[in-house]
């Protein structure tokens, strides 16, 4: 007989999705290892699907685990949306609010918020604004847009501008499955400049990248250079080159079903960190500090906190 999938069964696969150990998400969320074992275990059977990989790694998410990830988040997401309206927080705004994003952090982060905000505050008139970090950050000061959401690493003028964080997201290198390098567990910088990179020119992640190779004193081959995540998913799913990746970004499978594995690296090497970004010293409008405050709440709901 198929059972009702409940909400702590979400909250349960999403604490062993984020930590890929029953172990880790048993501490994360104070509760006995076997209680999540079984949470797990009845969820599978409720869909009819295995949701993780059990290996020597943990539990990985399969394809279908990832599916439902996508949706086990927007559920938590709109638990939280309806504990706020039952405390009557959210009130009746008018006004307009223009958004900033970059091409990357867009396909990630704007979506969601974007609905919960509208689904909350439908008389706002939201505008969203697509460019490059640099002229996103000219926008904010001159007051063009109301807030960013962006890769917050290296700023061009720091001190003009507010940065709360929203996610801090590893750095891991991605390869094929049939990659010589998929052999280990854990791998070095040195180690992956044998190979030929697949290098992002995407929202400064790059950057990030090079100085890193340079205070290895590193000069990895570089086997192409791109603004496509898709190109560099496909190149690496193939076996062509690796590339080094934030976690946000990180998808099993390519758009041709090839399967591309991670592992960490065992050097010292920066998280890229997206947050929300504001002029300093700008007016707070009401309907600002709303979406702010959105912005956090879901940011504790990714993080099951």
């Amino acid at each position: 007989m198929q059972r009702h999938i409940t909400l702590k069964q979400f909250r349960y696969f999403l604490a062993v999705s984020e930590t890929a150990s029953v172990a880790g998400a048993a501490r994360m969320i104070n509760i006995a290892q076997s209680a999540v074992t079984k949470s797990i275990q009845e969820l599978e059977e409720s869909l009819g699907v295995f949701l993780f990989e059990r290996n020597s790694r943990g539990m990985v998410l399969t394809q279908e685990g990832h599916r439902f990830q996508a949706s086990a988040r927007k559920v938590i997401a709109a638990v939280a949306e309806a504990g706020q309206l039952a405390r009557g927080k959210v009130e009746t705004l008018t006004g307009n609010l223009t958004i900033g994003v970059t091409s990357l952090v867009a396909g990630y982060y704007l979506a969601d918020l974007f609905a919960r905000f509208q689904r909350s505050h439908p008389s706002v008139n939201i505008s969203v604004v697509e460019d490059s970090p640099q002229f996103l950050e000219h926008l904010l000061i001159n007051g063009e847009v109301d807030l960013a959401i962006m890769v917050s690493n290296a700023l061009g003028d720091p001190q003009a501008l507010v940065v709360e964080e929203l996610t801090s997201s590893p750095n891991r290198v991605w390869m094929a499955s049939s990659h010589a390098l998929a052999e280990r567990q854990e791998l070095t910088l040195a180690e992956c400049a044998a190979h030929p990179q697949v290098v992002l020119e995407a929202d400064r992640v790059e950057g990030v990248l090079s100085a890193v190779w340079s205070r290895y004193g590193l000069h990895p081959q570089v086997l192409m250079r791109t603004s496509s995540l898709e190109a560099v998913r496909s190149l690496v799913g193939i076996g062509a080159g690796i590339t080094i990746l934030p976690d946000f970004l990180y998808r099993p499978w390519t758009l041709d079903a090839d399967h591309i594995d991670v592992r960490s690296l065992r050097d010292a090497v920066p998280s890229i960190n997206v947050g929300l970004v504001w002029r300093r010293g700008s007016r707070s409008r009401v309907v600002v500090t709303e979406f702010i405050e959105l912005a956090r709440e879901q940011s504790r709901s990714n993080r099951i906190r």
